[in-house]
């Protein structure tokens, strides 16, 4: 299965018209979150993305909330968050939000990394992880040089191995990749990133 995967699109018209260009070529379109600025504007953002026609699977960042990208979402979009599903024999699980806290304040969705790993657990299985936050110590180096990934997502990545794991959130870490065990994980941002993934 051809997959186009991206995160970070924070309402970006010129990134959403290359991303809409490029899902001719997908089977499946995943976004790893942040969709629109500080819950302000995910319809708009639904908007940019129509065009695209390829299933689509979604987790919400800390920009917007589950509830608010569900009652938004693309007829061919399906939100996950602390859920999963299958896409052509693919097992797909996602979990959304900043985890652990951000410091951006009220308007930010976040997780705890006991909530997050109490979201991860119902979780026995997955060929692709699909993430807003990174794993601690991987994809997670702010421009300061701290590593703010997430502890629990490591732990969940360790126990299920998946093929795959996406993830965005931390800018400066956008584009890096790197391997826990047999999986290969991908801090995606707002452009076109591809994957080739088999069931």
């Amino acid at each position: 299965m051809k997959i186009l995967a991206f995160s970070d699109l924070h309402l970006s018209r010129a990134r959403a018209a290359d991303l809409v260009a490029a899902s001719v070529h997908a089977d499946l379109v995943i976004g790893a979150g942040d969709f629109c600025n500080m819950r302000q504007g995910i319809d708009e953002a639904m908007d940019l993305l129509r065009a695209i026609t390829a299933p689509m699977v979604a987790v919400p960042g800390n920009a917007e909330s589950a509830p608010e990208l569900t009652a938004a979402a693309l007829p061919n979009m399906t939100v996950l968050h602390g859920t999963g599903t299958e896409i052509g024999e693919l097992h797909l699980f996602g979990l959304g939000y900043g985890v652990p806290e951000t410091p951006f304040g009220a308007w930010s969705c976040d997780l705890s990394e006991e909530r997050a790993s109490e979201m991860l657990a119902p979780c026995a299985a997955a060929d692709i992880l699909i993430l807003h936050a990174p794993p601690k110590g991987l994809c997670d180096v702010t421009s300061a040089g701290q590593s703010v990934g997430s502890t629990a997502i490591r732990a969940a990545i360790e126990r299920l191995q998946p093929r795959l794991a996406v993830c965005g959130h931390i800018h400066d870490s956008w584009g890096s990749s790197g391997q826990i065990g047999a999986t290969r994980v991908v801090n995606l941002g707002p452009t076109a990133n591809w994957f080739e993934v088999t069931p």
